[in-house]
């Protein structure tokens, strides 16, 4: 019994961390994370500088003719066109919300809650396809809306994505076909 009670005494507990270092472990590092959300805030608002040259959109007219489409859904942003990685972030561009998107004679009114609404006239738009990523999202093959639309001298696809998904379809159809027959009325 003699060598039980050695072995219990030999054991001794851990070391108690001391507190004034695991303080500065945890204020270390909430500053290190403060300067990684400083650093992507000033690249996104150099980003906005660099495309400072980019019209603002139009507002969303206060009178527009009978709907043709409307949906509800998510706006995810906008890009230059083709170039699916290429983040516009002028003039709230950038800006993921929840959008209600209206297809007039007029064009495309996209309203969006808590960002900036921006009106895209018939004349501007180019087309749509669907897509599975524009910048910051990536969905399934076909499950986002991009639409292609003029601005000023730059073309961008916008992407959305519908509450209802089998909605996608009837929107790509009406603004390609309205697309060929703005492009006939020129």
């Amino acid at each position: 019994m003699t060598p039980l009670i050695n072995l219990a005494a030999g054991q001794k507990s851990q070391e108690v961390t001391e507190l004034a270092a695991r303080i500065g472990w945890v204020v270390g590092l909430l500053l290190f994370i403060a300067l990684l959300y400083w650093l992507m805030r000033e690249g996104w608002k150099w980003r906005g500088l660099l495309q400072s040259d980019l019209p603002e959109p139009d507002a969303v007219p206060d009178a527009l003719s009978e709907a043709k489409l409307s949906m509800t859904g998510r706006y995810h942003g906008s890009t230059t066109a083709g170039q699916w990685l290429d983040r516009i972030v002028a003039h709230g561009l950038g800006t993921r919300s929840r959008a209600e998107l209206t297809l007039t004679d007029e064009g495309l009114a996209v309203v969006r809650p808590g960002a900036r609404d921006f009106f895209v006239p018939a004349d501007a738009l180019r087309g749509a396809r669907l897509d599975k990523g524009i910048a910051g999202k990536v969905l399934t093959e076909g499950g986002l809306l991009v639409i292609t639309w003029q601005h000023g001298e730059k073309l961008i696809d916008s992407g959305f994505r519908s509450d209802r998904s089998a909605e996608h379809p009837a929107w790509v159809e009406a603004l390609n076909h309205l697309n060929t027959t703005t492009e006939g009325a020129r």
